[in-house]
């Protein structure tokens, strides 16, 4: 296969898991901004999903303050976010036009048909009723894709670097969203365990769509240790750390085979993948959560280049 090729297979699934992470990101924070004032708190909900969707620097230099209006549009449509949720779905797009022999019918059907649905929207008109559906819509589109790559694409190559794209920004947003959550949103002057905490743990799991199988696995209520062991180290949960990595493993092996060759990627997924096998909770706590997803994030972003250099150029 031409790296070029799949180069954008591999971006075309990382600019799809990024839209759909960002629509979770807005909808945790809507569930949140939307919560009764006896648990509302003093913290700025739309500001921590701008920290969580890595775009503080560019946001503020276009905005004074961080509210509903404001946050929404940018991650939806800003002019001047790269990264917006527009903008990753006009990106997927154009690569897979790039790449059109290399997909399936259906998924390109489901790509073009989000972008000419984004053509029509009034971003600046949207309603507290229009942002849920229309985050409604970016999830299901990101789900639909999703499927329709996994029920129609050959198992060669393509289908492979397809999904190491996917996994990689997975892996990334999952940190992300329990970094942020655990530091920022909670404000200094509630206590851990306490309503406020509850209930935005219960919104984390909800943007990531878990909290029926988290209360499956869990039968003592919803606390931050749990959650945290639930979204990083329970191979059972799709969207946990530990999960994202076993199925890097396993593709990265499968390409290692088909070329003959293993590499630096291969190593650093194995690297990766057996701290987690080897990590419980406790240790976890007693370490810094921080401090762990600080570095889980910068071994990702490693493996990332990784593919990129082996693979992709």
């Amino acid at each position: 296969m031409l790296a070029r090729t799949a180069d954008n297979l591999f971006w075309l699934s990382r600019y799809v898991e990024r839209a759909e992470s960002l629509a979770r990101i807005l909808d945790v924070a809507l569930r949140l901004a939307t919560l009764p004032s006896a648990y509302a708190g003093t913290s700025n909900e739309w500001e921590s999903a701008i920290d969580i969707a890595a775009c503080r620097e560019a946001f503020f230099a276009n905005h004074d303050v961080a509210n509903q209006a404001n946050v929404t549009h940018f991650i939806i449509a800003g002019e001047n976010n790269p990264f917006s949720i527009r903008a990753c779905i006009e990106t997927a797009r154009h690569n897979a036009r790039a790449v059109r022999t290399a997909m399936t019918t259906e998924m390109w059907e489901i790509l073009n048909d989000a972008w000419n649905e984004m053509q029509r929207l009034k971003f600046q008109s949207f309603t507290s009723k229009d942002l849920t559906k229309f985050l409604s819509f970016v999830k299901e589109v990101s789900l639909r894709f999703d499927g329709g790559a996994y029920r129609t694409m050959l198992r060669t190559d393509h289908f492979w670097f397809q999904r190491l794209g996917m996994l990689v920004e997975r892996a990334d947003n999952t940190a992300r969203l329990l970094d942020v959550k655990y530091h920022v949103v909670l404000p200094k002057t509630e206590p851990v365990g306490g309503g406020l905490d509850y209930f935005q743990w219960s919104a984390l799991l909800r943007a990531v769509s878990a909290l029926n199988s988290y209360h499956l696995i869990y039968r003592g209520g919803i606390k931050p240790w749990l959650v945290a062991d639930f979204l990083i180290l329970k191979p059972e949960q799709p969207r946990s750390l530990i999960s994202s990595y076993e199925d890097l493993n396993r593709v990265l092996d499968f390409l290692a085979e088909r070329y003959g060759r293993q590499g630096p990627s291969q190593r650093l997924v194995r690297q990766t993948y057996a701290g987690l096998q080897n990590l419980d909770i406790d240790t976890l706590f007693q370490t810094g959560l921080h401090e762990f997803l600080a570095q889980f994030l910068d071994d990702n972003n490693r493996l990332g280049m990784a593919i990129s250099e082996q693979y992709l150029q």
